[in-house]
């Protein structure tokens, strides 16, 4: 064992209690998922096995990745141990890592000063927020890792939103009534479908990317001019809509329309939207309700048989009448709202998400000291840490209540 050092704007885990001041081996606990129709695991087996060589005790509940196709025993040849004592592998964690929130009755399981990893939907969980500042929780929120070249690595938005997009396609392609590639047969000539996406963020690419690779004629819309040569980079044409003056935030994110810039770029969407077999929306406003993007009239005016497909239903939905987590009809066009777009890719969602958080622990792992250290005067901790010390400490949440 080593001798605790205190560093200046650093916080660290893994301290022996029966011994004050002395590192022991750090406990890394992983429970399993438990929101309804979640398939994704926070870690794989292989990225157990990377955090155990670091020299963290990794302890995971059983049944842990076997929805997304990762049985015990892989965990236990990682070096990870398995655990059916939900509640002693909470209390006991320096570490927790998770992929989604923690339910609230769970939060006073966690140990005071541990560290807790996972998304938290922190703008519209401020009670929940509280709670883990309550209870002395350091918590990180996954969905606020900056988007820099750096932290690129541990962006669980982008790995998901990656897979979601991909998803979209597949899905827009099971619900149409015609296939996307253009077929020359000797029955005649079958014409390649219209695909139509609007918003070019990770999520946008990836669905015209896949999109092109089915044969779709593919057309994309953003309101950040600055994406137009991305879009033409993957072989779909950009749609062009003077809004006046638009952009994206430092972190990439595109800003909010005004009212007026809305209605004038509803106006131009509802032709295009009705030339076009196939709509995907991936439009979000970062910390924001997503805007309404497709109307009742943009739906009125597409033909019987088209599809779209909502990415943004999680967080209110671009389709206006979207349900949630629900494929509806209106006026034979299919409004396909299907939540968790990537928990229907499990296992690539489980393995990019688990590299992300090992991405996240191997930045800040003190190797002499086997654990993983809170540097609060580093841009990525600054940035995705939310509560620390008892109080909420992030800026963005800070920023948000004014």
């Amino acid at each position: 064992m080593r001798r605790k050092r205190q560093h200046l704007g650093f916080a660290a885990v893994g301290i022996c209690y029966t011994a004050p001041h002395v590192f022991c081996e750090m406990k890394i606990s992983v429970p399993k998922e438990t929101h309804p129709g979640e398939t994704r695991a926070p870690l794989t087996p292989d990225s157990a096995a990377k955090l155990v060589k670091l020299g963290a005790q990794v302890e995971v509940e059983a049944g842990l990745g076997v929805a997304a196709g990762f049985l015990d025993e892989a965990y236990t040849r990682a070096g990870a141990t398995i655990t059916n004592d939900r509640k002693n592998l909470l209390s006991t964690g320096d570490l927790v890592l998770r992929l989604r929130k923690p339910p609230a009755g769970e939060i006073a399981l966690l140990k005071p000063n541990s560290i807790h990893a996972s998304l938290l939907d922190p703008f519209n969980e401020k009670e929940l927020v509280q709670k883990l500042a309550e209870r002395g929780v350091s918590a990180i929120s996954m969905e606020f890792i900056p988007r820099t070249t750096r932290a690129q690595k541990m962006d669980v938005l982008s790995s998901q939103a990656n897979l979601g997009g991909y998803e979209a396609v597949i899905l827009a392609a099971r619900y149409a009534n015609k296939i996307f590639p253009m077929m020359t047969t000797a029955a005649g000539t079958i014409l390649p479908s219209k695909v139509l996406i609007i918003g070019v963020g990770v999520a946008g690419l990836q669905a015209i990317a896949t999109a092109k690779r089915l044969g779709a004629k593919v057309t994309a819309y953003d309101t950040r001019p600055v994406v137009e040569e991305q879009v033409k980079s993957l072989g779909a044409q950009f749609l062009k809509i003077d809004l006046g003056e638009t952009g994206q935030t430092k972190d990439g994110y595109a800003k909010a329309l005004t009212e007026e810039q809305l209605q004038k770029q509803r106006e131009a969407m509802k032709k295009n939207c009705g030339d076009s077999d196939i709509v995907i929306t991936a439009a979000q406003v970062f910390g924001r309700r997503a805007p309404i993007l497709v109307t009742a009239e943009m739906l009125d005016a597409m033909k019987p048989g088209s599809v779209v497909v909502d990415l943004a239903v999680e967080t209110g939905g671009n389709v206006e009448g979207v349900v949630y987590d629900q494929v509806t009809g209106r006026k034979g066009v299919q409004i396909v709202g299907i939540a968790n777009l990537p928990g229907r890719a499990p296992l690539h969602a489980s393995q990019v998400y688990s590299n992300n958080l090992v991405n996240l622990v191997e930045e800040f792992w003190d190797k002499q000291n086997k654990t993983f250290v809170l540097k609060l005067d580093d841009d990525i901790i600054k940035g995705c840490l939310v509560t620390h010390g008892g109080k909420i400490v992030n800026e963005k949440l800070a920023a948000k209540k004014n």
